[in-house]
């Protein structure tokens, strides 16, 4: 951990998991906390909703040294991150098999010890509301075959979002 004005402190590197696997080696030594994103296995959705080429690809690749350079996450008595990683999934309505797909490449190619948060909270905004395929929250239906499917792969560590009601009402009007 960094210290920074006397406080003893994790730098914590939040991104959506786009990025260039060289960037990601200059910032060795630098980061504490790495917390990526896993939104798409599917290109055809990268490029549909992210509007990227080879998400999947650039995406795995990173998140790999990531975990290279920080290894396991840690926790202190309070259960405040300290440092590692842990990989983050927002499940999409409509696109149950995407998320299968991404918890699979997990439990196959990352280490038995990784984190995994399952984020349920999605709701459509802007052009999502015409989007016949994403234009609607997460039904408690594909919610529970997400967490089943999560269970039968037995990833050990992590969270699964509660499945909520009212997200919108903390996004500001801009």
């Amino acid at each position: 951990m960094q210290e920074r004005s006397g406080l003893t402190i994790p730098i914590v590197y939040n991104t959506n998991g786009y990025e260039n696997v060289e960037t990601i080696k200059a910032l060795n030594g630098y980061i504490d906390v790495y917390l990526p994103d896993l939104k798409y296995y599917s290109n055809d959705l990268a490029k549909k909703y992210s509007k990227v080429d080879n998400y999947f690809e650039v995406a795995t690749k990173a998140i790999k040294e990531m975990y290279n350079q920080v290894g396991t996450a840690k926790f202190d008595e309070n259960g405040i991150i300290e440092k590692g990683m842990i990989i983050r999934h927002l499940i999409l309505p409509n696109h149950l098999q995407n998320s299968k797909h991404i918890l699979k490449w997990i439990k196959q190619n990352m280490p038995d010890d990784i984190y995994v948060s399952l984020m349920a909270q999605y709701f459509p905004t802007y052009k999502a509301k015409q989007d016949e395929y994403i234009n609607r929250k997460l039904n408690k239906k594909e919610y529970k075959e997400i967490e089943n499917f999560l269970y039968t792969l037995d990833l050990k560590n992590g969270y699964m979002q509660e499945l909520g009601e009212h997200e919108e009402e903390y996004v500001p009007k801009w």
